[in-house]
């Protein structure tokens, strides 16, 4: 079982300001938007969970006497005041403890932010994936307004204080809790936190400092790529607010199958087709590659299924396109149809030698069904 006051870091005779100071302390430690450690969240739960308790003259008492289990005996609520469903943090943080400066400093919507990263899908040829190719795309993303420069004021103006927070973009209340007096730090509803008015809005952004403009842009793609690779345009995203960074623009690209090849890799796949002839006798011939006919060695005794290979027809690798990989081409033997009465013949020549017996009947009414289909 946790002990409240090892959690704060605090003597078991602290007074209440020792326990609020102490807590303001640890808990800017294991806020989670500033500690990335995966339990982060759940040390911040349980500042939360023995600074409610120790801060409550009653619950202190049973706890001091009777322990976390003494609480739950007794009927108070155990859970904590971040149970409920955790929310926005930053939020929880400056409704129950004053906000003591910490989230006004990570929320404060005056401070430079980064513009948003755009995703564009782009379908290409098998070909273009292998060899490379240079796109022409379109795309709309966010610029800042060249009539206010982004200030969102119409030219000659500039915002005002907001009236209602005072320009400070925060407005504050005090709650009244069975812990006693909260003071609850909230977001200006009228200015959004930004401490400013646009009285005169910018005709042309509408007050928002941003438009929407459509570019063309030039995309090389590299040889080698494949399906899901991405290329990243840098600043080609939405502009940011405040001199926040422009976002990028990731490319997303997908390739179109191929009616004959297939890809793994760097390597290419296809299949061929030989007769029993040249399955036998070997034979050179005529296929098709990514870079056009070529000829290929069909050695004597090639069997079904088997892989031949031209080296260095396949992909180019990314980045060193004078490395290639290979290219195999599955066999595939072809059972000879409608046999002409010669081909007959020899191949029932051809049997008798390998078999050293003449056909059976039962081949010769075969024979004859594929000569008469």
């Amino acid at each position: 079982m946790s002990d409240f006051y090892e959690i704060l870091g605090v003597e078991k005779n602290a007074t209440k300001d020792e326990i609020k100071s102490a807590f303001r302390k640890k808990a800017r430690q294991w806020h989670p938007d500033v500690n990335k450690a995966p339990d982060a969240e759940e040390k911040f739960k349980e500042l939360g969970k023995a600074y409610e308790t120790l801060m409550d003259d009653n619950k202190r008492a049973t706890y001091d006497r009777y322990g976390e289990d003494g609480l739950k005996d007794a009927g108070f609520n155990t859970s904590g005041p971040f149970d409920g469903g955790f929310g926005d943090l930053n939020d929880i943080f400056e409704s129950f403890f004053g906000g003591f400066g910490f989230s006004e400093r990570a929320t404060n919507p005056n401070s430079p932010q980064n513009g948003a990263d755009l995703r564009l899908n782009l379908q290409i040829e098998f070909e273009e994936a292998v060899f490379g190719v240079k796109k022409e795309v379109k795309i709309s993303h966010l610029e800042t307004c060249d009539e206010c420069n982004g200030t969102g004021a119409k030219k000659g103006t500039k915002p005002e204080p907001c009236s209602t927070c005072g320009g400070t973009g925060r407005v504050q209340q005090v709650t009244q809790t069975p812990l006693g007096n909260f003071r609850q730090i909230t977001t200006c509803p009228k200015c959004n936190g930004t401490g400013k008015i646009n009285v005169n809005p910018c005709p042309k952004c509408h007050g928002d400092g941003r438009l929407e403009v459509e570019r063309t842009l030039h995309i090389n793609i590299p040889a080698g790529v494949n399906n899901g690779s991405r290329i990243g345009l840098a600043q080609e995203g939405n502009c940011g607010k405040n001199g926040g960074r422009t976002g990028d623009l990731i490319v997303v690209i997908y390739v179109k199958e191929h009616a004959k090849f297939k890809r793994d890799g760097f390597d290419i796949y296809s299949t061929i087709d030989i007769s029993f002839p040249q399955a036998a006798l070997g034979d050179t011939i005529e296929v098709d590659t990514l870079d056009g006919k070529q000829e290929l060695v069909i050695p004597a005794g090639v069997e079904q299924d088997k892989i031949l290979q031209l080296k260095g027809a396949g992909v180019p690798h990314l980045g060193n396109s004078s490395k290639r990989g290979n290219h195999n081409f599955i066999v595939k033997i072809k059972t000879p149809q409608n046999l002409t009465p010669e081909e007959k013949q020899l191949y029932k020549k051809l049997f008798e030698i390998n078999c050293n017996k003449k056909p059976s009947s039962k081949f010769i009414d075969k024979m004859k069904n594929v000569l008469h289909n």
